[in-house]
């Protein structure tokens, strides 16, 4: 080989060597970022922050909270309440979540005070809560977002759905949007927003966990528990605050927290805004919610119930009884039948059902998709009240006798004492009532022995001939029973 090759060779040798030992350092050694910050120069590195006043402003999907707490916090107020005679409200939630919708700070001899949180519905002063939250108190107080302080009034409750309607005398309100929660998907981020432990306007975020739970919380027979379950984190005074999306808008009211220690424990429960939307807008309409029934008692659908009445699914509803002449005997749904749809959507289990039929209004119709022996049908039911009709239902309105004046017993007061209806003393003038040394306050359950749900009962009753006494039997609010002797 002449030295010009030689020379050639190595150069050609050294340079391939090089090549290899380049790409083999690239496959081996570990990636090395660099992060630069500016200082005074070109920024290089782009945040995740909003510009807010876009007009066409869309949620990039995924990113940060900013956008929805900015949108959403100001409609979300503080409630103080106060009870002159230090009676709390009497609720399940006392117990099994530990006072979550507040602190309660009593004197002996003295008033108490509970806190909780609302959200403005309508610029007109219109605000949702909690049911819990303003049971039985005497003053409640909103204090909005920017401070401003005013007394409120229970426009109506359903101790049902564990929601009231609140007004205030204000207008120009921020109130808040209203998202879609049949469409909120698991796994979507949400945040909550309240005053947990007084912390005013607090946002903390989750995910959706679950849908249409049941947590057995309310009481009651009419009980509708379909909540959205959740893990943003949750506390004491967070009750009847806002669940939202990530464009602000509002998709449940916090209600309730599983926890053993009535602290956040990592699941939370909303009322979803389908059904918050019927529940305000009855409220304000009617003074009382307008029910919609089937007229079935169900229970879910698993394995062991598929088993001993051999059906071919394994989830639904199973229907276990029809009432004669209600919605579903007069749609032709039979005892055995397994539902699975109203309205083309899902029901997998009891809560979804309660939902979708409890967004409804007497003399609605649904469809009712289930299977009988194994094959698919649909129905369509025309929904009724609690009494079998198709009407909806005013707000009674007073009844007057012998010098008193009747109304019916308050949704609060039945769950306190554990009444399923009543007639209470509104007013006590001159007469026979009087006469048999009976208080104002007092709630008549029974005359001679008949049941007295309401003002219709009771009136119904008194359009009866009578020549004889009656027996009257009832309980005062504070839970003391009293019989009386009422000559006619």
């Amino acid at each position: 080989m002449s030295k010009r090759s030689f020379i050639m060779a190595m150069v050609f040798s050294s340079l391939f060597g090089g090549i290899v030992a380049m790409v083999g350092y690239s496959v081996i050694a570990p990636e090395q970022k660099v992060i630069q910050t500016s200082q005074g120069g070109v920024n290089p590195v782009s945040l995740t922050n909003y510009v807010f006043d876009s007009a066409d402003f869309i949620v990039p999907e995924g990113l940060n909270f900013v956008f929805a707490a900015k949108n959403a916090t100001p409609s979300v107020v503080h409630i103080r309440t106060t009870y002159r005679d230090g009676m709390r409200a009497s609720s399940p939630f006392n117990d099994f979540f530990k006072d979550y919708f507040g602190e309660r700070y009593e004197r002996r001899g003295g008033p108490s005070r509970g806190a909780g949180s609302g959200v403005v519905i309508s610029s007109d002063g219109y605000i949702v809560t909690n049911n819990h939250v303003v049971e039985n108190a005497d003053e409640i107080e909103i204090v909005l977002n920017d401070n401003r302080s005013y007394q409120a009034k229970v426009v109506g409750v359903d101790a049902s759905t564990d929601l009231a309607v609140l007004k205030v005398d204000e207008k120009n309100l921020v109130s808040i949007k209203y998202g879609d929660s049949d469409n909120i998907n698991i796994g979507e981020w949400v945040l909550a927003i309240g005053n947990p432990y007084e912390f005013r306007s607090t946002v903390t975020a989750g995910i959706v966990s679950a849908k249409g739970r049941n947590i057995n919380i309310l009481n009651g027979d009419y009980r509708i528990e379909s909540f959205i379950q959740t893990d943003a984190a949750v506390n004491p005074g967070n009750s009847g605050g806002a669940l939202v999306n990530l464009n602000g808008e509002l998709v449940g009211i916090n209600t309730a927290i599983a926890s053993p220690s009535g602290a956040f424990a990592g699941y939370s429960f909303a009322v979803p805004v389908s059904l918050v939307k019927k529940v305000v807008s009855d409220l304000i309409e009617y003074g009382r919610v307008q029910r919609a029934l089937l007229g079935i008692s169900i229970y879910d659908v698993n394995a062991q119930v598929a088993e001993q009445n051999n059906l071919s699914v394994l989830k639904g509803i199973y229907v276990n009884g029809v009432m004669a002449g209600k919605a579903a005997d007069r749609a032709g749904i039979e005892q055995g039948d397994v539902i699975i749809a109203i309205d083309d959507k899902p029901v997998n289990n009891v809560a979804q059902l309660q939902e979708q039929v409890a967004i409804k209004r007497p003399g609605d119709e649904v469809e009712v998709k289930f299977i009988r022996d194994g094959k698919e049908k649909i129905v369509r039911a025309k929904l009724r009240n609690e009494e079998g009709t198709l009407d909806v239902v005013e707000l009674a309105s007073d009844y007057r006798i012998e010098g008193a004046t009747f109304v019916d017993v308050s949704d609060a007061l039945k769950k306190k004492l554990d009444l399923d209806g009543g007639v209470q003393i509104k007013e006590l003038g001159e007469g026979k009532w009087r006469d048999v040394r009976m208080k104002e306050g007092f709630i008549i359950t029974g005359i001679d022995n008949e049941r007295i749900r309401n003002i219709r009962d009771l009136e119904n009753y008194f359009k009866r001939p009578r020549t004889d006494g009656i027996l009257i039997e009832g309980v005062y609010p504070d839970g003391s029973k009293a019989h009386y002797g009422l000559g006619l």
